[in-house]
């Protein structure tokens, strides 16, 4: 039996979508994040050292990491359907992608969360006007013109092929999500990205990603 260590409002929610799209059977055992640091609880390092989350098992198999979990099912239980053939230009689209999720595009999403709190972070007086200037430096020179940067790749991306990989959906799609999504609520998408707009409501509405939400509970991510 596959379970699911899901954690709430987390990169998670991507794992129940997958499995929902492949159409396997899966048992979710939920943790709740701690309400004033918002971290995921200790019970976590009991399944994996590092204590995050998405961590699953597959039988004796326990994999952390997103990218590599949807790799796994999609390699293991999709036969073909989620993942291009290998030595396809398709399929190394989907590899680019399932790695620029994680490795260029949140960095730069979380700077902003980091960046954003600080300047609204209690601290005595005469240090809140440097944190802030810190703060709006780090943020104007370097943070907002990297999502800019981003949020332009992924839109031309999107305007080559319907997805992210190609024509078809795959994986990479399910992957990509989570940084697109977080894009919408504090990276700056808009309309004027209407590419990746479109992405956000053919997600969606897909059948999967509503049985997973249902599956996964409600799905806030963090301001």
């Amino acid at each position: 039996m596959i379970i699911v260590h899901h954690l709430n409002n987390s990169r998670s929610q991507r794992v129940l979508w997958l499995l929902e799209e492949l159409g396997l059977e899966y048992e979710i055992k939920p943790y709740r994040r701690d309400a004033k640091t918002m971290l995921a609880p200790p019970e976590l390092r009991k399944v994996h050292p590092l204590g995050k989350s998405p961590v699953v098992s597959d039988g004796p198999s326990v994999l952390a990491e997103s990218g590599a979990i949807l790799e796994y099912f999609a390699d293991k239980y999709g036969a073909g359907r989620l993942a291009p053939a290998p030595g396809t230009p398709e399929r190394l689209r989907y590899t680019y992608w399932m790695h620029f999720a994680e490795g260029t595009a949140q960095p730069s999403l979380l700077l902003k969360l980091l960046f954003d709190r600080i300047k609204s972070a209690p601290m005595p007086f005469f240090a809140r006007p440097i944190a802030r200037k810190i703060a709006d430096q780090a943020l104007a020179t370097y943070v907002v013109p990297n999502l800019e940067r981003h949020m332009d790749f992924m839109e031309a991306a999107l305007g080559r092929d319907e997805w992210f990989a190609g024509p078809r959906f795959t994986a990479a799609d399910v992957q990509m999500s989570f940084p697109v999504e977080v894009s919408r609520m504090r990276g700056g998408l808009d309309g004027r990205r209407p590419k990746l707009m479109a992405f956000l409501e053919k997600i969606h509405a897909r059948p999967a990603y509503q049985r997973a939400l249902e599956r996964g509970g409600k799905y806030e991510l963090l301001r």
